[in-house]
């Protein structure tokens, strides 16, 4: 066998084997510890031959028993446990005798024997990266949840719009407290809408659901201001308008209007 070493990686075995031809292989070589240039190798399976160890690795609460080759690096290990533990090897730790290994640091270098036992810890950047990202997900879902139990409430007397909407077209006369009643009603769930705190995706959530309240409220002074008209006793019409201001708090609430003829409500407009 003649053997050429021209570099370090990629050099090749030419290898004569009778009459048959010539075959050239392809061989990466690396250097190990003490300067000693050998084959590289690819991390071995369970199932490959030579020397193989057992090792328990402690994760939180879980242990994993692993059969691995003696001449394992720390690296090749968090391979295996990657597609145990779903965690990146470049966020784990391996600690062995108290001490974290290196990726490129050999087991059996290191004295870890069949039996050894091995601690494997998340990075406490990603573990603190991924307890935000929780903490996130549950706050926005209880946003959601909240502004869901508000859209319901609303459709609920948005219903009963409908109703004296329907009453008022026939010319049904309405007694001036039902359009009040409603219309706090409607504002104890815009009040609740500005209670909740919100940013990204449910702050716009919130807000859809605020300009639908208010479009209600508006809805609820239009129909009492026909019903007004067309039985007003002295023959003249009352009226009411709504004017929007926009304010530095959040969602909106109506100002109660003093009692005169004309009623003015003011909006808060929030963001």
């Amino acid at each position: 066998m003649k053997r050429s070493f021209g570099a370090s990686k990629g050099s090749r075995i030419l290898q004569k084997n009778g009459n048959k031809k010539n075959e050239e292989l392809v061989i990466d070589w690396e250097l190990r510890p003490g300067g000693l240039l050998v084959q590289k190798r690819g991390f071995a399976p369970a199932s490959s031959t030579g020397p193989m160890i057992k090792v328990k690795v402690s994760h939180d609460s879980y242990y994993h028993d692993l059969t691995v080759p003696t001449h394992s690096t720390f690296g090749e290990m968090k391979q295996v446990l990657a597609q145990k533990t779903s965690l990146d090897p470049s966020v784990q730790r391996l600690l062995f005798r108290g001490k974290e290994k290196d990726d490129h640091e050999y087991l059996h270098i290191a004295g870890v024997e069949d039996m050894s036992k091995l601690i494997l810890m998340e990075d406490p950047a990603s573990r603190e990266k991924k307890l935000e990202e929780m903490k996130k997900d549950l706050n926005s879902s209880k946003v959601h949840e909240s502004v869901s139990r508000v859209r319901t409430e609303v459709d609920k007397l948005y219903d009963q719009v409908l109703v004296l909407e329907k009453s008022v077209q026939k010319g049904i006369k309405i007694e001036e407290k039902e359009f009040i009643v409603l219309t706090e009603l409607l504002m104890m769930q815009l009040l609740k809408l500005d209670s909740i705190e919100a940013d990204g995706e449910a702050r716009i959530q919130r807000r859809s659901e605020v300009h639908r309240v208010q479009r209600f409220v508006d809805m609820v002074d239009n129909l009492k201001v026909k019903n007004s008209e067309v039985f007003n006793n002295n023959g003249t019409a009352s009226f009411m308008t709504t004017k929007w201001e926009t304010f530095d708090s959040g969602v909106g609430s109506l100002i109660a209007p003093k009692s005169t003829t004309k009623v003015v409500q003011e909006w808060e407009l929030f963001d």
